[in-house]
């Protein structure tokens, strides 16, 4: 299952910005004590407790001349369609404003669980402040200090017991999960469509026609898999058109319920930044992963132009050096028959797990033939290793002294042993430990 998420919504300057640096860790937010000053809408990953959780700071949505009122109502509609748990942030210096009283009336109308911060109340005298908000209809507010970090622990424990519970997809047993995710416009639905073979989700040249994330489950061949198209914007509408930045949450939420995960790039227009960015966020979780080049019957091509591209993949997406590469065309469908057979071999191996003798010959060959260099007249001694999970594959190295391991090294046997087992499609990790010497 995929986090739960939180959106932090209020009016300018009631500290949301500052409820989420707190939340997330850090000063991801840029906080300055002047109205609007978020820029861009963000989101970071937070945990409390045992539960761990998505949280979007809302404040950055820009409309342009829209007035206030209008920008907060798209600021809470967006945030009711991508929470599971809204966060609604007052300050209670201010009082309840109309601002404040038209957003509870839209987020009581939602039907989504909300929890009432009210901010700025820095020392006990203050909490009478609070009272106030009561009449907004959402429940018991809570008196807390963003800057100070008192009561964050109260509100947390508050939006933990609204957070949806989690059950088994017991019907989807054995199945293939696999995600497709892009920046808009590279033909994710078309490349759905394709797979399905029947018209599952709207597909236009315009980016980001997709309005929903869909998960489709179907059977090929006797194996059982489930599709999800992670373009949606749920809403059409001006609003949404602007705020594209938050198909990255969509995307991470299904990258999060997948085993596989298929990186599109548009053929005809090449590789950008944003590309390597959203890549990356797949491999940050661990998933199996394809590189799609899609829209490939675009493309002007000579008996090279395959090797070339290939080749200025590699350079591109250096991180994911082991992620296999389908040229294709969901439009015209070629070669789109290759895509499930890789996907069933990237996701064997996200699954494999490695016998320990044979992990361990792996090793001790690598150290015969490429001894470990020595630091300051230490040389780093691998005793044994062990494999400890999968999805991805990862693996312990028990040894005389971590410090000893250098990156390169560790680089140098993660080669080896893709070479021994292939892991083709798959990160796998490697971590080490010290073993006690008797």
């Amino acid at each position: 299952m995929s986090k739960p998420t939180i959106a932090i919504v209020g009016r300018p300057n009631v500290g949301k910005s500052t409820l989420f640096n707190r939340i997330v860790g850090g000063r991801m937010a840029i906080v300055e004590d002047k109205p609007g000053v978020t820029r861009d809408r963000l989101y970071g990953n937070g945990s409390w407790l045992t539960h761990e959780f998505h949280v979007i700071d809302t404040g950055g949505i820009e409309l342009g001349d829209e007035p206030l009122l209008a920008q907060m109502r798209a600021q809470a509609e967006i945030a009711v369609d991508e929470s599971d748990v809204i966060l609604f942030l007052v300050d209670g210096r201010t009082g309840l404003t109309d601002a404040d009283e038209a957003v509870a009336q839209l987020l009581r109308r939602s039907k989504k669980p909300v929890v009432l911060g009210v901010n700025k109340l820095d020392n006990f005298k203050q909490k009478e402040l609070m009272y106030e908000f009561y009449s907004v209809g959402l429940g018991d507010p809570y008196a807390i200090s963003c800057a100070h970090g008192q009561g964050i622990g109260d509100l947390l424990d508050a939006v933990i017991e609204k957070f949806p519970q989690s059950e088994p997809d017991s019907e989807e047993d054995g199945a293939i999960r696999f995600a497709l995710i892009g920046r808009p416009n590279v033909g994710k639905s078309s490349l759905v469509n394709t797979i399905l073979g029947k018209e599952r989700v709207i597909v236009s040249d315009i980016a980001g026609t997709t309005r929903d994330a869909i998960d489709t489950p179907f059977t090929r061949d006797g194996q059982n898999f489930v599709i999800v198209d992670t373009a949606g914007i749920r809403r059409r509408g001006r609003v949404y058109e602007k705020t594209e930045k938050y198909s990255v949450l969509r995307a991470q939420r299904s990258i999060e319920e997948s085993d596989v995960v298929l990186v599109l790039i548009n053929g005809e227009e090449g590789i950008i930044e944003q590309d390597k960015k959203i890549a990356g966020y797949a491999h940050d979780a661990g998933r199996a992963i394809v590189i799609v080049v899609n829209k490939w019957d675009a493309v002007e091509k000579d008996g090279k132009t395959m090797d070339k591209f290939k080749r200025k993949i590699r350079e591109q997406f250096q991180f994911i050096d082991y992620a296999p590469i389908v040229f294709l065309s969901a439009l015209t469908g070629s070669r789109v028959d290759q895509i499930l057979p890789v996907i069933e071999q990237v996701a064997e191996n996200h699954s494999l797990r490695v016998q320990t003798s044979l992990l361990n010959d792996c090793i001790m060959d690598t150290l015969a033939m490429t001894p470990p260099p020595s630091d300051k007249g230490k040389r780093l001694k691998i005793y044994y290793g062990t494999q400890v999970a999968v999805r991805p594959p990862v693996f312990v190295l028990f040894v005389n002294d971590p410090e000893l391991l250098h990156f390169s090294y560790v680089r140098h046997i993660e080669n080896r042993l893709r070479e021994t087992f292939g892991f083709i499609g798959t990160p796998i990790k490697l971590l080490s430990r010290k073993k006690n010497e008797k």
